[in-house]
């Protein structure tokens, strides 16, 4: 586990795209998970924005987010696959292979598992002439979908090869989830790995597991559940997980310190976790993250 593994969120960093793509290039990494915000709110336009990407040199993760997806009908179905339908050519100008999309959280969604097995379904045929493939979250505030399991039961029912899953260790530490049933689970459909910690034991309600999501997520080997991600970490190398790792960490803090003071952060921290790595348990993989 090195560098070459990891990402980082653009919605880590404060300033414009360019400056936040430079302290990632930077710090070493040579990937990034893009947020739909920074490319839509660039100054000089969608255009300018791929361009800044592209011109980088870093490989996009993924894109994020199509929220609310799921569940709808009538014209809020139709709504919201016009909304899929512009993120997806984001995603495809963008070069980025995996659009996230996460479990809904609206009032007006239903909890009919075979209606959401087929707004998945469709979600990932839309994907298909672009070459995207879709990553199904489970967040931990979900209206009827807010754990792994449920999520996994989802996508492995809608049976498209596009379809996958996204895990947060986030929303899977903050609502204690069992991690024993990672072992049902197909490796090739984990489609991403987003890693964060969080600074306190615990999240007694879907409310504080959203305030804390959103404004106070730390890097792993900043909180108090870095022993948690280590473990999750190896319990998907031991699987089978060859896939890329994100670190999405909202953090009010981090927003207020300059782009390469955050990205040197999220560098230690990949030091840091893949020092805690057992190398009995882990292949031994290409490359050294550098001191």
């Amino acid at each position: 586990m090195n560098l070459e593994n990891f990402g980082m969120d653009t919605i880590s960093l404060a300033g414009p795209l360019d400056a936040k793509l430079r302290a990632m290039r930077e710090a070493g990494f040579t990937q990034v998970m893009l947020s739909a915000a920074d490319i839509a709110g660039h100054p000089q336009g969608m255009r300018a924005a791929v361009g800044a990407v592209r011109s980088s040199g870093l490989r996009a993760t993924g894109f994020q987010v199509l929220r609310d997806f799921e569940g709808l009908s009538d014209h809020l179905h139709a709504y919201k696959v016009d909304i899929a339908k512009a993120m997806l050519e984001m995603c495809h100008a963008l070069g980025a292979k995996v659009l996230l999309a996460c479990s809904s959280t609206s009032a007006h969604a239903v909890n009919d598992p075979v209606l959401l097995q087929k707004d998945l379904r469709k979600l990932a045929m839309l994907a298909v002439p672009f070459g995207i493939r879709i990553a199904y979250e489970a967040l931990s505030w979900g209206r009827h979908v807010n754990d792994y399991q449920q999520a996994w039961e989802i996508v492995e029912a809608a049976e498209r090869a596009n379809l996958g899953l996204a895990l947060d260790s986030f929303h899977m530490l903050a609502s204690r989830s069992n991690l024993d049933a990672l072992d049902g689970v197909s490796p090739e459909k984990v489609f991403l790995v987003q890693l964060a910690d969080f600074m306190w034991q615990e999240t007694r309600s879907p409310e504080e597991r959203m305030q804390t999501a959103r404004h106070f997520r730390v890097f792993p080997g900043e909180g108090v559940h870095s022993e948690a991600v280590v473990n999750l970490a190896r319990r998907l190398d031991e699987m089978g997980y060859r896939g890329d790792y994100s670190f999405e960490v909202f953090n009010d803090d981090y927003t207020q310190l300059p782009p390469p003071v955050v990205a040197e952060r999220a560098r230690r921290s990949v030091k840091w976790l893949a020092s805690q790595m057992s190398r009995r348990t882990l292949p031994v993989r290409r490359g050294l993250s550098r001191g």
